[in-house]
């Protein structure tokens, strides 16, 4: 008691009128295309980031299966009753990184079509990621629609 600290805080004052804007409602968010159909194996290590990308491919149509590392994946990829359309991986994940899983997932199944995220522009093993055949790359962040339609363009015959 009588013991303490004493706080002054200076607010600037304005003396011109307060002008109150308009709110502008934002535009909905639009999806390309109508829904998509697929199974994605969806590697990443982030959960929240894992959380967002499979709510998002649900969303657009996709069934979606999750691992949180390469080694779960290729565990998942054992199993030849699978189908699997796509991986999104991410590139940079403790333990074994994504060219690496992929590598060795492509001895169980050589035509995976693969889709490769990070937030790292540079690196040895994103590096490594461009010399991955039939596979592409999406920067992290991403948004919602650009997430699907990267999964859904790498899907198509052309892709």
């Amino acid at each position: 008691m009588g013991k303490g600290t004493v706080f002054t805080i200076y607010f600037p004052t304005h003396d011109k009128p307060v002008v109150a804007t308009k709110f502008v409602e934002p535009e909905p968010i639009q999806l390309d295309a109508g829904p998509a159909d697929g199974v994605v194996l969806l590697v990443e290590d982030e959960a929240p980031v894992r959380a967002f990308a499979s709510r998002a491919l649900q969303y657009r149509g996709f069934q979606v299966i999750e691992a949180d590392c390469g080694e779960t994946a290729l565990d998942i990829l054992e199993d030849c009753s699978l189908d699997v359309d796509v991986v999104l991986t991410d590139v940079i994940m403790p333990g074994m990184d994504g060219p690496t899983w992929v590598k060795e997932a492509r001895k169980l199944r050589p035509h995976l079509r693969v889709v490769f995220m990070s937030g790292y522009a540079d690196g040895s093993a994103v590096e490594e990621q461009l010399t991955v055949p039939e596979s592409v790359f999406l920067p992290k962040p991403f948004s919602l629609n650009q997430l699907t339609s990267t999964v859904a363009a790498h899907l198509s015959p052309a892709a």
